[in-house]
């Protein structure tokens, strides 16, 4: 007996969680039930959905956001929730849902339409930050006693909720991603003749760390260290000031050409191949951290902030160094023990992906993802 699955998504942008839904997707789809994914605009996540078989609606979302935890912001939340509710109903009305499967927190109102059509419901968790008050982190986090089921995707995802609303953790299962690795992993390079290439790869932010990637490059060329940096990101709009910040750096570095701008690289595993280490010095709280664990796949030591769900993407991989965020001397020092130790890292960075691979497999991700979809609806998605 083939099921019926709505999928909740809030965006059609092709970011870290939107890959992760057409991981979820592929679950569904592979085992023969109708799958219906909605989104509240056209985008590029749109096609790919499509090429996997599933169905694509398009249904206003609102998206929750800091800036509706004031007065002004409850009131224009309350708005777009009441001028998407009827919309949302009709729509589990016209598919009569087994289950709905919400991939983020941050589109709540997908719960309550679920609760209020008798639905059952998975939330899948990708979001986590332990800065917040605490009343902002429990109005974050409150929408979540309307699902039955979560899915977190790290130990440190869920116990930033439970910290919170510690009920929660009764229906919280921890799933962490399944990240697809390199197609031919590239072995290290026997030996760091000339200089040490690094690599950077996410958002251009103060908080995902590259103006501390930068300064790491400054502070070993002071140490006389030949060094090389690849960057590869791109800002969010609004955030232009970081691009100012950045060509400052660049310009004072001992040697500017040393820095390699890329912009956003949809493939990064030739950058990858051509790196000897990448780096992943995030200041702010990483959920889980799936840069870290394509860089084990593709065979390459990873220096990673020491904290977050960080320090769970680099669990058990040998070559890996954890350091304290927002200290570009320790990643220089981390940077030149790797280097120093290059034989043995070598060898433990291609142990290491072998292991990756078996532990973040995209199979076992959709394999945990279906069977808490199938908890919920046991004979229609027998």
């Amino acid at each position: 007996m083939s099921g019926t699955v709505l999928v909740a998504h809030p965006s059609p942008d092709l970011y870290g969680s939107d890959r992760m839904l057409l991981e979820s997707i592929d679950a569904i789809v592979e085992r023969g039930h109708r799958t219906v994914v909605t989104l509240p605009e056209s985008g590029p996540l749109l096609p790919l959905i499509e090429e996997r078989g599933a169905e694509v609606r398009l249904c206003r979302t609102p998206v929750l956001r800091r800036a509706y935890l004031s007065p002004r912001g409850v009131v224009a939340l309350a708005g777009d929730a009441i001028a998407s509710a009827r919309p949302g109903m009709a729509l589990f009305k016209e598919l009569r849902p087994d289950v709905l499967y919400l991939s983020t927190l941050t589109a709540p109102e997908w719960l309550a339409l679920a609760k209020a059509a008798r639905v059952p419901s998975v939330c899948h968790v990708h979001e986590a930050e332990s800065a917040p008050s605490r009343p902002i982190r429990t109005a974050l986090a409150s929408p979540l006693l309307l699902a039955d089921r979560l899915v977190v995707n790290s130990r440190f995802s869920e116990r930033v909720l439970t910290d919170v609303i510690g009920r929660l953790a009764r229906r919280s299962t921890v799933v962490y991603n399944g990240v697809v690795g390199p197609a031919a992993p590239v072995d290290p390079r026997p030996a760091i003749d000339g200089p040490v290439r690094l690599l950077f790869v996410g958002r251009l932010s103060e908080r995902k760390g590259v103006l501390d990637a930068l300064d790491t490059v400054a502070e070993l060329q002071r140490r006389g260290r030949p060094v090389r940096l690849d960057v590869a990101g791109s800002i969010y709009p609004g955030y232009e000031h970081v691009e100012t910040d950045m060509a400052r750096r660049i310009a004072a570095l001992d040697d500017p050409a040393a820095v390699t701008l890329h912009g956003y690289v949809g493939d990064i595993w030739p950058l990858l191949a051509e790196a000897d280490v990448l780096l992943v010095p995030s200041r702010g709280d990483e959920p889980f951290g799936n840069t870290a664990v394509e860089g084990t796949l593709a065979r390459r030591p990873v220096i990673a902030s020491a904290s977050s769900g960080l320090l769970e993407a680099v669990a058990g991989a040998q070559a890996a160094r954890s350091v304290p965020p927002g200290r570009p001397a320790a990643f220089a020092d981390a940077v030149e023990d790797l280097v120093e130790h290059w034989d043995e890292v070598r060898r433990l960075a291609i142990t290491d992906a072998a292991r990756a691979e078996e532990r973040y497999s995209p199979a076992r991700y959709r394999s945990e993802i279906f069977e808490q979809l199938r908890s919920l609806a046991p004979t229609a998605l027998a």
